[in-house]
């Protein structure tokens, strides 16, 4: 696996419920991982030689800030270069983003990407986005903003903000957004969606960690446990076309995936996103025995209370 990046689910919660979101964050959903468990799997990842890049979000990180800001500095001290992925909730003023950001300011190899768009507030870039631009430039972080193509939004996403670029991605229909937003979305019949579009699941370039342990190619889809398996172990040995999942992504995407299993399934779909989470939502109802594959609950909107 050509792996240079792990990503870290910090917690599943979130200030907010963006109809987008992929891992169904909210202020109600379960699951947060502990300082201990941070540095235990940061010193697990550095046996895996070709892992450069670490990778702090939600949830919302900062919701969790001494434990994230700790977090960093292990990770550096460790030689890795760190990312940390907010929505930017806590920049109510420029004086007070200053504040949440000066910390990070002292540390080596890191930077900001900054969530900001129609989801997360009534214009594509968010006064506490501006916010957070102006101190994270004041103090010579490096940052970028991620926004999200929304299809009730006909307006044009800027392309910089305050000389930051922003970089605008596809929506993908999945998690939340495959039951909020896919109502008026043009759809496509089952039949078309044979691959992934998105992930290279064969030779990930990175993997997800989540509070629970769990190791995602995608979320939702699982290689492993860190907390039962070492990381190290557990990405020598992924083999993906053994994977019950990710094989028959692999050979015909969700269309493949469906069929392998033979389970029901609509006949039109937004995206090949939206196609794949449902049929993962009925597999881990009928068959129990792909369920530690599909994990966890909360993924998948089950585990919100």
């Amino acid at each position: 696996m050509n792996l240079t990046g792990v990503h870290f689910l910090l917690t599943y919660r979130c200030d907010t419920e963006c109809d987008h979101c992929f891992v169904w964050g909210s202020p109600f959903q379960k699951g947060v991982i502990k300082l201990k468990e941070i540095l235990f799997l940061l010193n697990e990842i550095r046996k895996v030689e070709a892992v450069k890049e670490i990778s702090l979000e939600g949830g919302e990180p900062f919701l969790y800030y001494p434990i994230m800001v700790k977090a960093a500095k292990e990770a550096v001290k460790l030689g890795f270069s760190v990312e940390i992925v907010t929505n930017g909730y806590w920049a109510c003023s420029v004086e007070d983003a200053l504040e949440w950001l000066k910390p990070f300011a002292e540390i080596e190899n890191i930077s900001l990407s900054l969530s900001s768009d129609y989801f997360h507030g009534e214009k594509w870039i968010t006064e506490e986005a501006e916010n957070a631009v102006k101190a994270a430039k004041k103090l010579g972080i490096p940052i970028i903003i991620l926004a999200v193509s929304n299809p009730n939004i006909s307006e044009k996403c800027p392309n910089e903000v305050l000389g930051v670029p922003v970089d605008i991605s596809e929506l993908r229909f999945r998690g939340r957004a495959a039951e909020k937003l896919v109502k008026n979305v043009e759809k496509g019949n089952w039949t078309e969606f044979k691959e992934c579009p998105y992930e290279d699941l064969a030779d990930p370039v990175r993997v997800h960690i989540d509070p629970l342990g769990y190791v995602h190619v995608c979320q939702g889809i699982c290689i492993g446990n860190a907390f039962q398996k070492s990381f190290s172990k557990i990405i020598k040995e992924y083999k993906p076309y053994s994977h019950p999942i990710v094989e028959a992504l692999l050979k015909n995407g969700p269309f493949g995936l469906a069929q392998k299993y033979g389970v029901p399934h609509k006949e039109f779909y937004a995206d090949a996103c939206h196609f794949c989470y449902e049929i993962r939502c009925t597999l881990r109802k009928l068959l129990p025995e792909v369920s530690e594959f599909l994990a966890p609950d909360q993924v998948y909107g089950e585990d919100l209370s």
